[in-house]
C-alpha cells in the first residue's frame, strides 16, 4: 500500500484540501510529528484514525516501522505538525526506505511557509533557493551567509523569532542592504509582512519583539554584489540606523557588536579606525 505525504494548513485550516481530507479518512495509520498537535487537527475534521509518532528523534528507527507496516498492506499517511512533510521537517528518512522497497510514494500537495512568503514577497519568484533554517549558531550562520552571498536566484529562509534580529543584522552586513520580506504567523489571524531594505526591517523590529513562524525572502546578488564586501565598512552606517530606529547608541553598538562576534571595547576600536580612515581620505 502506499505511503501518503500530506501536507496539512500551516495556520488557517481552511487552506487543507479536500485530497487531504480524503486520504486522510482513508488510511490505516496517520505517522505525525506530534500526535497531540494532529490530533487537534484530525478531530476539528471528525476523522478517526489510529496515529503514531514520527519525528526527528526517532525518526530512523520509525522508518523502518513504518516500512514493514506498509510492506505488510498498510497504507500509511504522514504528516507534520503544519504544512509539507520533507520541508524543515521528517520526512526524508521514511521516503527513501520505501522507494528502496519499492512502496509507492504519493505526494498530497498543499500549504508550505516558504511558498506563500516568497510569492507574496514582491521580489522574482521565477528561481529561488531555500536555505531552510540558518544554523542557530553565530559563526556557521555567518558562514552559511557568506556562501550564498554570490547567489543571483532569490534566497529564501525559515528563522526563528529569537534570533531574527540578528540574522537580519548579519545578512546586511554580509549580503549587502538588499531588499527584503519578512513574513510572519502566515494564513493565521496575525500574519504580518515587512517589505523594504534589510535595514528597515530591522529597524521596524526594534519596536517590537516579533513572535511565531518567520519566512525572510532576500533579493538575491547583483553583479557587484557578488565582490567582497568589508566587515568593517559598514559599521558606522548600522550603528546611525540602530539608533535612528530609536534604542540608544550604548545599546546600538552593544548589539552590533554581539552580531560581529566582538567585544563592545573592539567594535568601538573598530568604529573610531573607521572614523579615522575616512577623514583622512
Amino acid at each position: 500500500m502506499p505511503l501518503y505525504l500530506v501536507a496539512t494548513p500551516i495556520g488557517n485550516l481552511e487552506d487543507i484540501t479536500l485530497r487531504a481530507l480524503r486520504v486522510l479518512k482513508e488510511v490505516a495509520l496517520i505517522a505525525c510529528e506530534d500526535t497531540r498537535h494532529t490530533r487537534k487537527l484530525l478531530d476539528h475534521f471528525g476523522i478517526q484514525k489510529p496515529t503514531i509518532s514520527y519525528h526527528e528523534h526517532n525518526e530512523q528507527a520509525r522508518a523502518q516501522e513504518l516500512t514493514a507496516r506498509l510492506l505488510t498492506g498498510d497504507s500509511i499517511a504522514l504528516v507534520t505538525d503544519a504544512g509539507t512533510p520533507g520541508i524543515s521537517d521528517p520526512a526524508y528518512r521514511v521516503v527513501v526506505s520505501a522507494i528502496e522497497q519499492g512502496i509507492q510514494v504519493i505526494p498530497i500537495p498543499g500549504a508550505t511557509a516558504l511558498i506563500a512568503g516568497l510569492i507574496a514577497s514582491g521580489l522574482p519568484t521565477d528561481a529561488f533557493l531555500f536555505a531552510g533554517f540558518l544554523p542557530a549558531k553565530r559563526q556557521a550562520r555567518r558562514e552559511k551567509l557568506e556562501s550564498l552571498r554570490s547567489v543571483r536566484e532569490t534566497l529564501v529562509f525559515y528563522e526563528a523569532p529569537h534570533r531574527i534580529k540578528e540574522t537580519l543584522l548579519e545578512a546586511e552586513t554580509i549580503l549587502g542592504n538588499r531588499q527584503a520580506s519578512l513574513a510572519r504567523e502566515l494564513t493565521k489571524f496575525y500574519e504580518q509582512f515587512l517589505r523594504g531594505r534589510l535595514s528597515e526591517i530591522c529597524a521596524e523590529l526594534q519596536t517590537q519583539e516579533p513572535r511565531g513562524e518567520i519566512t525572510l525572502v532576500i533579493a538575491g546578488a547583483r553583479e557587484e554584489e557578488a565582490l567582497p564586501l568589508p566587515v568593517a565598512e559598514s559599521l558606522a552606517l548600522q550603528l546611525e540606523r540602530l539608533i535612528q530606529s530609536g534604542i540608544s547608541r550604548n545599546d546600538a553598538l552593544k548589539q552590533i557588536a554581539k552580531m560581529r562576534g566582538l567585544s563592545k571595547k573592539e567594535a568601538y576600536r573598530l568604529l573610531l579606525e573607521e572614523k579615522d580612515n575616512a577623514e583622512n581620505w
